[in-house]
């Protein structure tokens, strides 16, 4: 049996993630980055990096809990990186990374999708209602 390298390895792992297999790491993830908050909590770091405060005026109706710990899994996931600035009172700061960036562009073009076709979305909802049988 030959040895294979740690470059075959990650490959042969890489090639073997399947998002479509409930226990695969990659649909683990796809589950995450779904998530409305998520979508929210990227695009409104787009801008650039954001206390938590901040960030939890721009996202309406997201709650303190939510806010958090959906800060908390991105930065578990290398998405989002915390800084805290030792003052009075302390000050902690959110900023994406360059993964985080790079998922970016992802989500801020869905978030941007959703916002210029939600009339069609809408309007199509209406005309199935409508044909649809009561039950």
């Amino acid at each position: 049996m030959a040895t294979k390298t740690a470059a075959e390895r990650r490959e042969q792992a890489r090639i073997e993630y399947d998002a479509f297999v409930k226990n695969c790491p990659t649909n683990q993830l796809l589950g995450r980055l779904s998530d409305k908050w998520v979508s929210l909590v990227v695009a409104a770091l787009s801008a650039g990096p954001q206390r938590y405060s901040d960030l939890g005026r721009k996202i309406a109706g997201v709650s303190p809990k939510m806010l958090t710990q959906t800060l908390r899994t991105l930065e578990r996931d290398g998405i989002v990186a915390r800084t805290v600035t030792p003052s009075v009172p302390v000050r902690v700061d959110y900023e994406l990374t360059p993964l985080g960036e790079n998922l970016c562009s992802l989500l801020v073009a869905v978030k941007t999708w959703a916002e210029r076709h939600i009339e069609e979305v809408i309007e199509a909802r209406e005309r199935y209602d409508a044909e649809a049988p009561q039950v």
